[in-house]
């Protein structure tokens, strides 16, 4: 019995050596990335919360001492916090929406069979995104322009009234929502890698039914790739809470007509780098996380009702 016992001992052990190997050179690869998310990530997230309850001013760091809860309790009275947070939620009202549907309709044209040069489409829709984003703003000045940008000159051609996007308080936020729509490449590709794994056969046996091309998008189609809308939809609301770059280089740093472009983060911005108000910018950033993490909590309890998977609901 010892002697058939001996080889099972001896495979488990090495067995073990092989694993625990394994595990070592796989917390080796890791380890730079380890290093960089306790370095720039965790660590700076410990030490903006540890701020959010002090007066730090980055002009005066000896000044700073433990205020409690009084940021905290300034945000909730702070006018400025209140009108930022109107702008961004308006912005994420309009543009989220759209940055779904105009990409899954874009997805739906490139992976239909009577399109040709599908590969030249893709490439076109997707070259945006690899133009920066500072770049992509000050092209849009230029197209969005009141007098002599392409936009508005099609549209005085064709007798409709051009509004002034960037100047109007009205048009603003819809300005900086086109604007973000010329970047869709990315949420289109996804969108298009979820609809090339619907299976054709439930198209066939639809249309065997008699379900004609919309009814079919809209029974077949829409749920089954809804982990994909629900994983972009996720992305677009959490971007559109972190949204700052274009409305920031667009205004050269100013808020806008009538604060129309006061956007949460770039409150949070002039409170931390124009005001050194790091303590109070800490908790607004820390603010701002709640409220996304709530939003996306959220997000994710209605998904069980709308959200299908292979092996059943979410």
């Amino acid at each position: 019995m010892a002697a058939t016992l001996h080889p099972a001992r001896t495979i488990r052990r090495r067995a073990t050596a092989i694993a625990r190997r394994e595990r070592n050179w796989g917390l080796i690869f890791l380890a730079p990335w380890i290093v960089g998310f306790l370095v720039f990530f965790l660590g700076p997230m410990i030490a903006s919360l540890v701020f959010s309850f002090t007066n730090l001013v980055l002009v005066r760091p000896e000044e700073t001492r433990f205020v409690g809860l009084d940021n905290w309790r300034r945000i909730f009275s702070d006018p400025l916090v209140l009108r930022s947070l109107a702008v961004t939620v308006r912005f994420l009202l309009i543009s989220v929406p759209l940055s779904l549907a105009l990409p899954l309709l874009l997805a739906v044209m490139l992976n239909s069979n009577h399109l040709a040069g599908k590969p030249i489409f893709r490439t076109l829709f997707y070259m945006p995104m690899m133009i920066p984003g500072v770049a992509g703003a000050l092209i849009w000045l230029g197209v969005l322009n009141t007098q002599s940008g392409w936009i508005n000159l099609f549209l005085h051609a064709v007798g409709i009234p051009a509004p002034d996007w960037f100047n109007d308080p009205n048009w603003v936020v819809p300005a900086l929502t086109l604007v973000g729509l010329w970047g869709i490449g990315n949420t289109m590709l996804i969108m298009l890698a979820g609809l090339q794994n619907v299976p054709t056969e439930l198209y066939d046996a639809a249309k065997v039914d008699g379900a004609g091309a919309v009814r079919s998008f809209f029974v077949i189609t829409i749920p089954l790739i809804s982990p994909v809308i629900f994983y972009n939809l996720v992305l677009s609301v959490i971007g559109a809470f972190q949204y700052f770059l274009t409305a920031y280089v667009i205004y050269n740093g100013l808020a806008g007509p009538g604060d129309s472009a006061l956007f949460y983060m770039y409150n949070l911005y002039r409170e931390a780098f124009v005001y050194y108000n790091m303590g109070y910018a800490a908790t607004l950033a820390w603010g701002m996380f709640v409220v996304a993490l709530m939003v996306t909590i959220g997000l994710f309890a209605t998904a069980r009702r709308w959200v299908y998977y292979a092996g059943g609901d979410a």
